[in-house]
């Protein structure tokens, strides 16, 4: 099979969030210094989209994971620790040549320059993930497609799959496009530049790091960089400990024109989905609305931006409004900083919802540690400084 069939369509869903990408047994420190004098490493899973269907099965919705791993041990651990977050990897296919991806990491934070990371993924499995063997029938299964840019520098045929499975078809689902400009993988100089714009532009919810958008496109602002990338329905700038900024225009009603089923919502298909002029007349000006991070006692910075994209996700399923979906992406993240690995379990839903409630001042008084959590009250939060 080299691609989706004509008119590949969703009948029912039965799938919130589809997640494709590569997932790696990583392995921890034992206690902070180089890789050199670290004596011995605790196991542990990673991958940006596997990530983000973890959470989300934790929350309560319908995950899946689509991707490829070895015929070994490292396989085995992978989707068995995946399906126990309660997502769905029968769609997981192995490799019997290729191995599974690992790598290990330091603890320090991954802005430090002395953060070290190995990985030993290069023909992993993953990388070879193409248009002709990944399952499109379960990919385009669900109401919301998540894919990153990490899985478009893994190969040519896995840039070759994210060009496929963003291309304008009748019936695509929502497609969700995290950028993760991960400058190592790429080997085409300024190439990573231009082909993560491109499937940016080519999705319907982007997501980017104001960081790495002037890292990798030399744009400097939420504002320049929505303009480079004005298709989305919604483009989420993270503005790191300044919050979130989002980008996102109306709707007509159409078909799946509302991932949460009414009209006029900002995360609805956009008209590349259908490729009709209609909709793109459609379009109205956009909404921006900024929404403050929460102040965090970080125990590591790693797997916030998931989280961040898995909680965002969550409430866009939910039909939320746009300054809620992004309080809860902060929520998602401040769960994963307060904790040493890339997943945790996230707040209960109606603790969650309770915090995203408050007024402005009391958002921008909470103040969150390790265990917060499992906190019963929103009240038990709010600390002054």
């Amino acid at each position: 099979m080299s691609g989706p069939a004509a008119g590949t369509a969703v009948a029912a869903t039965t799938t919130d969030v589809v997640c494709l990408g590569e997932s790696m047994v990583t392995f921890l420190p034992s206690q902070p210094g180089r890789l050199a004098d670290v004596p011995s490493f605790g196991r542990g899973i990673g991958g940006a989209e596997s990530n983000v269907a973890c959470a989300l099965a934790a929350a309560g919705h319908r995950a899946a994971w689509v991707g490829r791993v070895g015929a070994d041990g490292f396989g085995d651990h992978l989707v068995e620790t995946i399906a126990s977050y309660g997502v769905d990897t029968s769609a997981v296919r192995r490799d019997p040549v290729r191995p599974t991806g690992i790598y290990f990491r330091t603890a320090t934070d991954r802005g430090t320059d002395t953060h070290e990371v190995a990985y030993y993924r290069a023909g992993s499995a993953a990388s070879a993930m193409s248009p002709a063997n990944v399952p499109y029938e379960e990919l385009f299964a669900g109401r919301v497609l998540h894919l990153s840019g990490i899985t478009a520098a893994l190969s040519g045929d896995c840039l070759a799959l994210l060009r496929e499975l963003t291309a304008a078809r009748p019936g695509r689902p929502l497609v969700s496009f995290d950028v993760n400009h991960r400058p190592h993988l790429w080997r085409g100089g300024d190439a990573d530049a231009s082909v993560l714009l491109e499937l940016a532009r080519r999705c319907d919810l982007v997501f980017v790091g104001e960081d790495e958008a002037e890292e990798a496109w030399g744009i400097v602002g939420a504002e320049a960089i929505r303009a480079a990338v004005p298709e989305p329905a919604v483009l989420v700038v993270k503005r790191g400990s300044a919050g979130a900024t989002v980008f996102a225009s109306g709707l007509r009603p159409g078909p799946r024109s509302s991932i949460a089923g009414g009209a006029g919502d900002a995360a609805g298909a956009r008209s590349s989905n259908t490729g009709g002029a209609e909709d793109a007349e459609a379009a109205s000006p956009d909404t921006v609305t900024h929404v403050p991070a929460l102040r965090v006692d970080v125990v590591a910075a790693v797997g916030a931006g998931d989280a961040f994209a898995a909680g965002f996700l969550s409430a866009t399923l939910r039909g939320l409004p746009v300054r809620d979906r992004a309080r809860h992406g902060h929520l998602m993240a401040a769960a994963v900083l307060t904790v040493p690995g890339d997943l945790t379990d996230p707040p209960a839903r109606d603790h969650a919802d309770r915090l995203v409630a408050l007024d402005d001042d009391a958002w921008g008084r909470l103040r969150l540690g390790p265990g917060w959590t499992a906190a019963d009250r929103a009240s038990e939060e709010v600390r002054t400084p």
